[in-house]
């Protein structure tokens, strides 16, 4: 069975493991008869959107031209942001995990797709895919979960560099970009010693990334505003707030999806000898959604169904909605927590994690009992000079 941090309270203690794989096979159900429809319907879906996406894209960029207008400014800026937002979020991510392989098509395939981001898609694709959604959630095995900069559970020893991960934590969501091309790298470990700075594998991979972020430079910061003449400093400006703007839009919702108070972390034995039901509950219980409209749900590239995201991850984006109802009726079913609020409260939530979780786990009952420690002789001279 899945094995959770140590906890007071094991969400899964009232299944047996006939219950679980019978979980499993419901879920392999739902997929399949997804798999079995697919077709026309989804490949139009994603040609639509990439066009969109370009053509807003293009047209953002061509109003750049003239931002030396503040009206023109504010109009391609929001319009970049927008496209950039869509790109990486509904399209690049997608396309990416092989949500449309089955298509054929070399243009929107997992093996050919660069998208507009700091790190390589190869790189990107090793380190989301092979590992992330293999080991969702298993602390010290998904680095993932807090970017290996993070405290993520109660279990992690506490140290005093931690109490800065909320500050790192901003930091990290203005750069994301930046900061998943040096996660994908593995900067941290590879830099610690030097066999591993030497190594030729990581100067190779170093050198993939720097061309990549070169480039994406070079296309924003250099290339774009050059061809806005006079409105140069505008339309530079312009690329840096869109960028901001997707950086923070994209953290965020992804803080949403595996980091809010509710979601489950498990240990590292947990996956020792995993079966597929049991694959599958962990990433129900280490998974959490994002209520909302349409157009919410595809601004987060469908990712605000990061549970049925997780349970088929090389499933259609456009599919995810379709399915959810099925997936939450097997959650209740089966006794199981269905994580999900606004867009507000899960930002509110993972971030009171981030914060809770910077400082030791016994801070409040110290405090607290210092707090008393400093009352009491007060209260009691207070109490004397009444008598």
């Amino acid at each position: 069975m899945t094995v959770m941090q140590k906890k007071d309270h094991d969400p899964t203690a009232h299944l047996t493991s006939e219950d679980v794989e019978r979980l499993g096979e419901e879920l392999d159900a739902i997929r399949a008869s997804v798999v079995a429809t697919r077709g026309e319907r989804d490949a139009a879906y994603i040609r639509r959107v990439i066009s969109v996406q370009r053509k807003l894209e293009l047209g953002s960029r061509a109003v750049l031209l003239v931002s030396i207008f503040p009206p023109a400014w504010i109009l391609g800026t929001a319009g970049l942001a927008l496209a950039k937002i869509i790109e990486n979020m509904e399209v690049g991510h997608n396309v990416m995990h092989g949500q449309w392989d089955w298509m054929r098509d070399p243009k929107i395939h997992s093996t050919t797709w660069e998208w507009d981001n700091a790190s390589p898609s190869e790189q990107w694709k090793h380190s989301h895919n092979e590992l992330h959604h293999t080991y969702t959630n298993v602390v010290g095995k998904d680095n993932d979960l807090g970017y290996g900069i993070m405290r993520v559970d109660e279990d992690q020893r506490w140290v005093p560099l931690y109490l800065a991960q909320p500050l790192w934590n901003f930091l990290n969501a203005c750069f994301f970009e930046y900061g998943i091309a040096a996660y994908d790298l593995e900067l941290g470990k590879n830099l610690a010693t030097r066999k591993r700075r030497s190594s030729p594998e990581f100067k190779a991979r170093a050198r993939q990334v720097l061309r990549k972020i070169r480039g994406q430079v070079t296309k924003d910061y250099l290339a774009h505003p050059i061809l806005s003449g006079p409105s140069f400093l505008h339309t530079l400006t312009a690329n840096a707030t869109a960028n901001l703007v997707r950086n923070l839009w994209t953290h965020s919702v992804i803080m949403c999806g595996h980091f809010p108070e509710g979601v489950e972390t498990f240990e590292r034995r947990s996956i020792n000898g995993e079966t597929r039901g049991e694959w599958y509950l962990r990433q129900m219980l280490g998974s959490a959604n994002i209520t909302g409209t349409r157009a919410m749900h595809f601004m987060t590239g469908n990712l605000s169904f990061q549970v049925e995201h997780h349970l088929f991850p090389d499933l259609p984006s456009n599919r995810y909605q379709e399915i959810a109802p099925q997936v939450r009726a097997l959650f209740e079913k089966y006794g199981l927590t269905y994580v999900t609020g606004s867009l507000p409260h899960q930002v509110g939530s993972a971030w009171k994690k981030v914060f809770r979780l910077s400082l030791p786990n016994d801070f409040g009952s110290t405090a607290h009992a210092k707090v008393l420690e400093l009352v009491r002789p007060a209260r009691r001279e207070d109490e004397a000079q009444a008598a």
